[in-house]
């Protein structure tokens, strides 16, 4: 793999996290994002349009992430798995390289060992009451600095009004939507409940936004500002049904903002691929630390130098719910394998039904008045593959593989598809049972049997169940 910068060159890193928050923000294009200052990064640094990670939900997500390879690799595909052996974390290579690693709060890597992943667990951004955007001391430089915000994540989303106002204190009146005027997806019914959520949600957005500022102010007062690369991103899309948990755009489709002055030229807009895949390798190449042969991604800073033409993504348990998806996604069309017969796309997620959107399109199920369009979250006869045109069908909900004009297409993709599948190997393609009996993954919380049964979420273990 390419270097990109020489190790003299070492600058310091942040990374800041918005928890299922997909590319709702000003700079994108979202006219219902209130966000200033990632607006103002976007300005300032680059903005990448084609940016994604590898599952719609956050684990698999952040094991991918913080590995540097596809979890099919390693068998930590299924949500909330725990892989006996895995690969070590990208931030161990960091650290040996002299970078103080600082990574308070939320993990979740799907076994991934966490005792040498930083210097620091504390957090770098003070979020104390008492002292409201409060900064720490300077740090040793150079460091990697990762903070996760909460505040966004679907749990949130769906919070009573009174917790909603707490997570959107900060927020001044004209940061509030009305529920009347945010735009639905064409698969949402267009009820008050699910107008409400949608409403919330870009609230959070925002709220993130003024944690970003406070990262910024934070460079500003230590004088950081010139030799730190700030990224901007989510684990994966929105924390709400056909978004999270979902291997096509919605779920998949992540924000990605990058400022470093001097190296990425202001109002820079990336249409290259770039993913979470692609985190570790490029963190370690800034760094002047070799990438190890086995990472699947590239360096994309400040450019590529040789941009992949597809991004991968797959589907597999979603905690107690069953699905096999495989997709592949060139700059144009996705590619979508179901591999699990009689199983829908709307899945049944207990921690997800809990939500009142989720609440509305199963009532509106129930009565038969749910559009074609919506109709397809449900539909339990989903063709083994799939083609979506994502320019003209940005939604991906007109399927265009019968379609003879795309054949060519289609096969094509369905071909990369195999060549990702083989590159992944044997584990990707073992059930949770096979798994468990090599001994690649621990045995998965017998709670989810319970859940599958019933359909509830355990409320006295929320915390270890929370996504």
């Amino acid at each position: 793999m390419a270097a990109c910068l020489g190790a003299a060159d070492r600058p310091n890193i942040v990374l800041i996290i918005g928890e299922d928050m997909g590319p709702d923000i000003g700079a994108y294009g979202c006219k219902d994002a209130i966000t200033p200052h990632m607006d103002r990064l976007a300005r300032e640094g680059a903005l990448f349009t084609r940016a994604f990670t590898h599952a719609g939900v956050c684990a698999p997500s952040r094991s991918g992430m913080v590995t540097g390879q596809y979890p099919l690799k390693y068998g930590a595909q299924n949500m909330r798995s725990v892989v006996i052996d895995p690969p070590r974390p990208f931030t161990e290579k960091l650290r040996a390289s002299g970078y103080h690693v600082m990574w308070p709060g939320k993990t979740d890597f799907q076994g991934v060992p966490e005792k040498d992943l930083a210097d620091d667990r504390k957090n770098w951004i003070n979020p104390s009451k008492s002292q409201p955007g409060a900064l720490t001391a300077k740090p040793k430089e150079p460091f990697f600095a990762y903070f996760n915000d909460t505040v966004s994540h679907e749990s949130q989303v769906r919070a009573s009004d009174a917790e909603h106002a707490k997570n959107t204190a900060a927020l001044k009146p004209s940061d509030r939507r009305d529920p009347a005027k945010v735009e639905l997806p064409p698969f949402y019914p267009d009820t008050p409940a699910v107008r409400r959520e949608v409403a919330h949600y870009h609230e959070l957005v925002t709220a993130v936004d003024y944690t970003v500022g406070r990262a910024l102010d934070w460079l500003k007062a230590h004088d950081l500002e010139k030799n730190t690369v700030v990224i901007v991103t989510g684990d994966h899309g929105r924390g709400m049904p056909r978004f999270k948990r979902s291997p096509k755009d919605t779920g998949t489709r992540v924000p990605l903002i990058v400022r470093w002055p001097g190296k990425v030229a202001p109002g820079t807009v990336r249409e290259d691929f770039a993913s979470w895949i692609d985190f570790a390798p490029t963190a370690l190449t800034l760094a002047g630390v070799p990438v190890p042969a086995e990472f699947d991604g590239h360096c994309f800073l400040p450019t590529a130098a040789q941009p992949p033409g597809f991004v991968y993504s797959f589907r597999d348990y979603m905690d107690e719910s069953y699905d096999r998806v495989r997709s592949v996604r060139d700059a144009r069309y996705r590619y979508v394998r179901n591999l699990a017969p009689g199983v829908d796309e709307a899945g049944k997620v207990a921690y997800q039904e809990v939500g009142q959107t989720m609440h509305e399109l199963r009532r509106v199920q129930s009565e038969g008045k749910l559009s074609p369009v919506q109709a397809l979250y449900f539909a339990t006869d989903r063709p083994r593959e799939q083609l979506y045109d994502t320019l003209s069908d940005p939604w991906e909900v007109k399927d265009l593989a019968a379609d003879p004009a795309h054949a060519a297409k289609l096969a094509e993709l369905r071909a990369e598809c195999d060549r990702w599948i083989a590159r992944c190997g044997p584990k990707g393609e073992m059930t949770v049972d096979e798994l468990v009996s090599k001994g690649v993954i621990k045995p998965r919380d017998p709670g989810y049997e319970e859940r599958a049964k019933t359909g509830k979420v355990d409320t006295s273990n929320r915390k270890k169940n929370k996504k």
